[in-house]
Parts: structure tokens; sequence; C-alpha cells
């Protein structure tokens, strides 16, 4: 593909850049008025010519993925009691001036800036934010176009808009946002579980499935698989022992060894049925190393809810003790330690944004029924890039637009109907739309957003969200049997037309937007 980035203006100058394996392309210097990214002018024209070459596309999504940050940054501090009180010095909430707030609701009674209205307010602006552009940009197919620079221009005064709809949020009054955006915030909250599980499950399906392309081929990729299986394989083991040792206690915590009993059966089970002679029959290319990586999935999964539940009480030799929590000796007291809750917290905020660029790029490759599509997807040869394939082969015999001669010369200049996005830009927007609404219910405790803290998140736990992760870790079991249990509800004499298909031979002209 040819990686372009060019944006011409009434008093632009172009100068070559180096060339990359017989590829040239073309570098911008935009208008000295432009050069801030308030205008239409791309946001790579704002990096050092010191600093690593990004494309357009790469320099859009990072710009959104620090604003999201920068939200959920400002939720965790607004929503912690003890940040409120050092920097305001009010116990437990920060209210609106009574002034401002007679201005604008004739009444006293305002709105509380801290706590989890600013989490719902805040998170109501980014998904609001993000939905109205989904809509805008829904059917793009060309990087010129004007919608595109609404996606990757104009960033000043997107940023003026995010914290307009923001402002606007905090003058809405509690008893009529918290009713309805309470049940909008968990429905959008399930559905990016379901995404989610729906990614790590496509994951390792395509990883299994191309590595097991290349070991018919050729035994060094065996012995990958191999090594790739045991080391996930081992990681699940390590963590079993770890959720037993820590998570568990001789005089308690039943929950938990039942959790983790049943979880690792799940995981014994859905490695059994991967090997199974019935399933490889339908599946010749179905194997082990799909069923470690959904294994340390799971016991991730059950490692989250282990770290979200309340701890349990009990007496002790005349003591009260606190159980079910990490601590050094399982006859001592057990004290709440933070510091796992923090590392599940950035393992799934990851997560997030996995999820939120890489259901944007499938999107794109394989359109709207993607999440279906993903799973038929029939690898030619191995690869360590699997998830990254270039090009798709046209369904009507065409390459990329008009058809050409295979005796014409290729033009080094590619036409503007060959210009191809990189990932779609309305799915990209909607999958953050629906991560603004996870962060938001999952900061406040799902179904018990009244008073919630951030300290209480991390340190006493909630049912609610104990279950969901419970909830999802099982979904994520039935999801991964549903694929392994679906082929064998076919007919024998059924023969499905095989999906498009990447081919890398296919010489499309493209621009990376």
């Amino acid at each position: 593909m040819v990686s372009a980035k060019a944006i011409a203006g009434p008093s632009t100058s172009f100068r070559p850049a180096q060339q990359r394996s017989g590829v040239s392309s073309v570098t911008v210097n935009p208008p000295l008025y432009q050069v801030s990214c308030c205008g239409p002018v791309p946001c790579t024209c704002c990096s050092h010519s010191r600093w690593p070459h990004l494309t357009e596309s790469t320099c859009s999504r990072l710009l959104y993925i620090i604003l999201h940050v920068g939200a959920s940054a400002l939720c965790c501090l607004l929503l912690s009691r003890t940040v409120v009180e050092r920097v305001w010095g009010k116990a437990h909430r920060l209210q609106m001036p009574s002034g401002l707030c007679g201005l604008l609701f004739g009444h006293s009674h305002c709105p509380v800036l801290s706590g989890s209205g600013a989490v719902y307010r805040i998170c109501a602006g980014t998904a609001t934010f993000h939905l109205l552009q989904a809509v805008l940009l829904v059917h793009l197919q060309s990087p010129t176009s004007l919608r595109a620079q609404l996606h990757n221009s104009f960033w000043l005064l997107k940023l003026l808009f995010l914290l307009g709809l923001c402002a606007v949020a905090f003058c809405i009054p509690d008893e009529h946002l918290f009713p309805a955006w309470h049940y909008i915030g968990i429905c959008g909250g399930f559905t990016f579980i379901l995404l989610q599980l729906v990614l790590i499950t496509a994951f390792a399906h395509s990883w299994n499935k191309n590595w097991q392309t290349g070991a018919s081929q050729d035994c060094r990729w065996s012995l990958a698989m191999l090594l790739a299986t045991l080391g996930f394989y081992s990681m699940a083991g390590v963590a079993a022992v770890f959720l037993f040792q820590h998570y568990t206690h001789p005089a308690g915590c039943l929950l938990n060894k039942m959790l983790l009993s049943l979880n690792l059966c799940f995981c014994g089970f859905l490695s059994f049925l991967s090997i199974a002679p019935c399933i490889r029959l339908k599946q010749p290319q179905s194997g082990l190393l799909q069923a470690s990586i959904i294994s340390c999935y799971i016991l991730y999964l059950t490692f989250s809810a282990l770290s979200s539940r309340p701890p349990e009480h009990v007496i002790l030799q005349g003591q009260n003790h606190t159980l079910c929590l990490p601590g050094l000796s399982k006859m001592e007291p057990q004290t709440p330690d933070t510091s796992l809750a923090v590392f599940s917290a950035g393992i799934m905020y990851a997560c997030v944004l996995f999820a939120c660029n890489e259901a944007s790029y499938l999107a794109e490759v394989f359109g709207p029924l993607w999440i279906i599509k993903v799973y038929s997807y029939e690898f030619q040869k191995p690869s360590l890039c699997f998830c990254c394939p270039e090009t798709v082969e046209p369904e009507e015999g065409q390459c990329g637009g008009a058809a050409r001669p295979a005796d014409q010369e290729t033009s080094p200049t590619p036409p503007v109907q060959a210009q191809h996005l990189s990932y779609s830009y309305s799915a990209f927007h909607f999958v953050f739309f629906l991560a603004s609404l996870y962060v938001m219910v999952t900061l406040t405790n799902w179904f018990s957003y009244e008073g919630a803290e951030l300290e209480k998140t991390f340190t006493k736990g909630s049912w609610a969200t104990f279950w969901v992760k419970v909830a999802s870790c099982w979904a994520c079991v039935l999801l991964y049997l549903g694929l392994l249990l679906a082929p064998l509800c076919w007919s024998p004499t059924q023969d499905p037309k095989p999906p498009p298909i990447f081919r890398r031979h296919c010489h499309r002209i493209s621009i990376v937007r």
C-alpha cells in the first residue's frame, strides 16, 4: 500500500520525503495559521520533524485516546473523597455555587459536582460527543471528504465542544439525569462487555487458525504453537495458585473456593473439547492454543471478580478478622490492599482501549457483520501479524475500485476513487460511546451508584460489580463453547460459501488516513 499525507492549501509547500522500498511519500508544510491543529489540516502536521513518523489515522486515534483517558482520570479524581477533601476542603461532596444554581434552576437545590453525579455527567458528555460523531460518519468511504476532516481535524473546536457538552450535563438536575441515564449506562456497559468477549474469542480463534496453517507447512510453526500453548497454560496455572493462596482462607471464603474450582473445571472442559475427535472432525484446525488463551482470560476475569467483592468478617481467637483479601499469612489479620485492585483496573482499561481500536478496524475490513464474519476468515499463509491483514478481496473480481488491465503500468499517484479508510470512523466512535458508558457504570458500582466512592471501589468492593464480572466470565465460557459446538449443528450436505479473504497479491493502491 502507498502511505501518503497530502493536504494542499493556498500556501502549502511540498517537500519530498524519504523513499522506503521504492515508494515515495509527500510531506506537507501547512500555512502558519493551521499549525495549531485548529483548522482542517490533520494533526500529523503538528508533529515535530525529529519525532517518529505518525500516519493520520494513528495520530487521530492517539488524540481520541488521550481525550478518553483524560475524561476517565477526571472521573476518578471527582469520585475520590480524599481528593475532594484535600483540594476543596469539603466533606464528601462539592456543590455548585448557590448563586449560579439559582440563576440556572431558579432554586437552591444544586447538583453535586463530585461523587457519582460528577461521573455520570462527565461520561454523559463524552458519550454524547462520540455518539454524535458516529452518526455523522456513517457510510463514510473516502478519507478526503468533508466528514473525514471532521474526524481528523478541528481538534481545538472539538475539545471546546466536548467541554461544552460536559458543562451542559452539569446543569441537568439529579432527578432528571439519574433515572434515565442509569439504565442507558447499564445497557451500554453490558453491550461493551459482550463486544470485548467477541474480540478476545476471535483473537484466540484467529491466532490458532493462522499458526495451524503454518504448522501444516513448516515444523517451526508447530514448535511456536507448542511453546505458546505451554506459556499460556503456565500463566493460567500460576494465576490459579495465586488466587487460591491470596483469595481463600481456611476459616471462610467458601464462595471464592467454589468460584475458583468451577472456573478451573470450565477451563479443563473447554480444553478437552478443543481437541475432541467430534470437534476436530468439523473443525480440523481446532487446538489447544485457543483453549489456553481463553483459559488465561477466564482466570483474569475470575481475579477481577474476586478483587471486586466485599471482604468477609469473622471472629477468630477472640479477634475480628477480615478474610478473602490478599494477606501475608493465613492466620494473621488481612488488611485491605489496593495494589491488586489497581492492577486489575489497569488491565481492564487497557482492554477497553484495545477493544475500541480493534473493533473499528474489523468493522472496516469485514463490514457491518464483522462479529460473524471474523470467525469464518481463512488464512492463506501464516504470519506473526495475523490480526492486521492488508487488503480484502473484492466481491466482483475487481481490485480497489475500477478494473485495470494487467499490462498497464500503475500510476505513482493514486486516484481519489482508490483511497480507502484504514478503519471505520463511525464504528470507532460508537465503540468509544459504549466504552464511556462502561467506564461510568464500572466506577459507580453498576447498580448501586448511590454513595459510590473510589476508595470503596478499590478496598471494600461491591456485590453488584462482583456478580457482573462473574457473569461476564461465564458468558465467555458460553461463547467459546458455542463456537466449538456450532459446526456440529450444520448439515453434512451444506457447503457454505467461503467468506471474502485477504490477499496480499491484490495490488490495490490506497491511502491510509
